[in-house]
């Protein structure tokens, strides 16, 4: 494990209080600046391991990623995505439930996101809404969601064992100072105007019943085959910096290895070489 594996996994079984987590934390870092070697490498490590993965297609990876507004979801999707190839990952948001899939289970509307072999799903937001929106705004019975984090248990364990997935879940914490702080950047920014919402203000007044129903998440669904991390996300940086780490570290850990070829080399060197001499031999007009 990496240092911020080690530091920031929520262990199963373990009873996990968000107000022992410093949201400020940036380790030994004291500026993006400093910071951005290392950002880079784990980027650059990050580009090479899902190359590897495409090309061999016996894993896949699926990512997590939940917060409260304006914890930085959109902004670690694009961290992400700067080492991907797009041929081998997607990132998919889940928002309000249309009424078809509102007609299904919770989950119908997730698994066909699911990572195939060889490549990386990104979720931003997931089904853990489910236990989260829903829950605190009661959009449904307790008897109804609380059932819910043991079927997303039964859920994660299937993907992960029978589609050879590896699953990692980031919370994104930040503080209320922050959230607010971000949210005023955002009226004075043109370039994010279009990210307010009406209910981003409302929201704050649920903020102890967020955390109350994150820590619940976190307690109860952090498993060995699918663990939780909790991410210091104050500073954007650190929390790019701590995502990859995690990210490429456990990439590391799958073991992959760059299949071999499938054709015979020798004679399509032979072809190419021929064809080579015969355009060469060709005259000239």
């Amino acid at each position: 494990m990496s240092n911020y594996m080690k530091k920031f996994i929520v262990m199963p079984g373990s009873k996990v209080r968000l107000k022992h987590f410093d949201p400020g934390y940036h380790g030994k870092h004291e500026s993006h600046e400093k910071a951005l070697p290392e950002i880079q490498k784990y980027v650059e490590k990050m580009e090479q391991l899902q190359y590897l993965m495409y090309a061999e297609r016996k894993h896949s990876l699926l990512v997590v990623l939940q917060g409260l507004d304006a914890a930085g979801k959109d902004g670690v999707v694009r961290h992400i995505l700067t080492g991907m190839n797009p041929a081998g990952c997607a990132a998919v948001g889940f928002k309000q439930p249309t009424p078809e899939e509102l007609a299904h289970d919770f989950l119908w509307r997730v698994h066909p996101h699911v990572p195939t072999k060889g490549s990386i799903a990104i979720f931003n937001r997931s089904h853990y809404e489910d236990v989260l929106v829903v829950r605190v705004h009661q959009l449904v019975p307790e008897k109804v969601w609380s059932k819910r984090y043991d079927e997303i248990n039964e859920f994660e364990k299937l993907i992960v064992t029978q589609n050879a997935t590896t699953i990692l879940k980031f919370f994104l914490h930040i503080s209320k100072e922050e959230q607010l702080a971000r949210f005023a950047q955002r009226l004075d920014d043109p370039a994010r105007q279009w990210k307010i919402s009406e209910s981003d203000y409302k929201e704050r007044d649920y903020w102890g019943d967020y955390t109350e129903a994150f820590e619940d998440v976190l307690n109860r669904t952090s498993t060995e085959r699918a663990p939780w991390f909790v991410i210091p996300s104050n500073h954007k940086w650190f929390r790019d910096l701590a995502v990859s780490q995690i990210i490429s570290r456990t990439m590391e850990e799958m073991g992959m290895q760059m299949p071999k070829p499938t054709v015979d080399l020798a004679k399509i060197r032979r072809e190419y070489h021929q064809a080579e001499d015969e355009s060469k031999s060709r005259p000239t007009k």
